[in-house]
């Protein structure tokens, strides 16, 4: 194991400690916040260790076994215990490595999942709706909890934009590399020569702030109006002025919501998904700022990154980031959507590795 890597092991034995004494303070529940932070430091912290102790054993059981094998009649089966040793402290030290990755904050948290159609008109509209499908079939096989937070429908029945909340376990950690240009080629129902057309959506996957408090929202700078909410077909959906339409001046970010008919609720959630676009905002420009520029870029939230390409015709999706092609369109529009999620994982993972024994050479 490297000294770099030892040194950060026995740096968090000594903060299991300290993490272990401020739990078991008799105010250690005053600030439930606190408690709360300290409790899923502790969990990691705790894991990580736990398998430094198994590692630490089978490095003093590999030592055991090199001094058995200076005796001949024991050389054998100190052989058979060194190369069990040796193969414990290799799959060990790997696990330790993930434990010691950097954890983003972020990856329990609710999600907003915000859809626009981009070029290519009705078409592009109609797919908005195809994928807002695909994500929601997710969701619900993952039983997670989906709330429409806003959306603008088409002429021919697709979206310009839907906003939805997904609520549910590990839901942004699943769905934060979905952020990016989304461009399918496909026949159109309204094209009658039969050929092919190119269009494209944008995707958006927003972390949930844990409360409006998160992100400082002065009222000054907040200008917000009432409208009676429509529904599609010009329908009214009730005849007060429920929806609300809140802008953030300093930022024109502008959100909508008239998904309720209670005006008190649809500020509220209005002021959810603004604070979470401010919040968005502000960790981007942070990023641009720092510049991580690994070649993969995923998670980055570019908007005009072209990320994937689902090509109907040819029955395949691609997703250029990592260069998986996978001939199962179907599936994955049905909300099939593991396999190619869980390679953007692995990827991200295997970056993270690679960054991480760079920074220990």
């Amino acid at each position: 194991m490297k000294a770099t890597l030892r040194a950060k092991l026995d740096s968090l034995v000594g903060r299991l400690e300290i993490l272990n004494n401020q739990l078991a303070a008799e105010n250690a529940t005053r600030d439930m916040d606190q408690f709360r932070r300290l409790s899923r430091e502790h969990a990691d912290v705790s894991a990580a260790v736990a398998l430094f102790q198994d590692y630490l054993q089978a490095e003093r059981d590999a030592n055991e076994a090199r001094d058995l094998a200076a005796d001949a009649s024991m050389k054998s089966y100190a052989d058979e215990e060194l190369k069990k040793a040796r193969t414990a402290m290799e799959r060990l030290e790997a696990e330790l490595q993930k434990a010691l990755l950097p954890k983003d904050p972020n990856d329990e948290r609710n999600l907003f999942l915000e859809i626009r159609a981009g070029a290519g008109g009705d078409e592009s509209a109609l797919f908005a709706a195809d994928l807002f499908r695909m994500y929601t079939r997710y969701a619900e096989r993952q039983r997670w909890q989906v709330e429409i937070i806003s959306e603008s429908h088409s002429e021919l029945g697709g979206y310009k934009e839907v906003i939805v909340r997904i609520a549910g376990q590990g839901a942004y950690s699943r769905l934060k590399f979905e952020s990016g240009g989304h461009r399918v080629q496909r026949v159109p129902e309204t094209e009658a020569q039969g050929r092919i057309h190119t269009s494209a959506c944008t995707v958006a996957v927003l972390p949930e702030a844990d409360a409006v408090d998160e992100v400082v929202l002065n009222p000054a700078e907040l200008r917000i109006d009432t409208f009676r909410a429509s529904g599609a077909g010009g329908q009214h959906v009730n005849k007060t002025d429920s929806a609300i339409r809140v802008t953030h001046l300093p930022t024109g970010i502008v959100v909508e919501c008239q998904d309720s008919r209670s005006q008190h609720k649809n500020r509220e959630k209005a002021l959810g998904v603004l604070a979470a676009r401010i919040r968005d905002k502000q960790v981007s420009e942070q990023q641009a700022k720092t510049a991580s520029t690994r070649k993969l870029l995923i998670g980055s939230g570019d908007r005009s990154q072209r990320i994937r390409t689902y090509n109907f015709p040819q029955g395949r999706v691609t997703d250029h980031r990592i260069n998986l092609t996978l001939y199962k369109i179907e599936r994955i529009m049905d909300g099939e959507l593991d396999e190619l999620l869980g390679a953007l994982a692995a990827e991200h993972l295997a970056e993270q590795l690679s960054a991480l024994a760079e920074e220990a050479a």
